[in-house]
């Protein structure tokens, strides 16, 4: 099933959601002092485009850094994205087959605002889940 719903997924919305993050990643690449930030996005735009079966979880490890760049990424490119998925979840949320992919869209908008902190871990893999905060 989450085979199916990830190709559904990225003819609907996950290949133009995954070119915005490589997009701000690029961006992010060329200011070299945003690397870390290009560095996420592109972690992010691979969840973009396959997000059945993995969550995210956060890193016990990250701390005030983290946060500091939280709110830089908020403010250049976090907010742009997580209402492109809002946008994008409340247009498929009025289809019925959509439903499950607008659910997808509002799980990653979090992600989208504070990337940095955080892990894209697969579902099955019980080690990686034990790290959820």
């Amino acid at each position: 099933m989450r085979f199916l719903l990830n190709i559904i997924w990225v003819v609907l919305c996950g290949f133009w959601m995954a070119i915005g993050y490589i997009l701000a990643g690029i961006v992010c690449c060329i200011l070299i002092i945003t690397i870390p930030f290009g560095i996420a996005s592109f972690r992010i735009a691979g969840f973009a485009l396959w997000p059945f079966g993995r969550t995210v979880v956060s890193k016990p490890t990250s701390g005030a850094p983290s946060f500091i760049g939280n709110v830089i990424w908020f403010i250049f490119a976090g907010l742009w994205l997580a209402i492109a998925h809002f946008v994008t979840g409340i247009v498929l949320f009025i289809t019925i087959i959509g439903i499950p992919l607008a659910l997808a869209n509002f799980k990653m908008i979090p992600v989208s605002i504070a990337p940095l902190g955080k892990e894209i871990v697969r579902l099955d893999d019980p080690y990686a889940l034990r790290t959820v905060s």
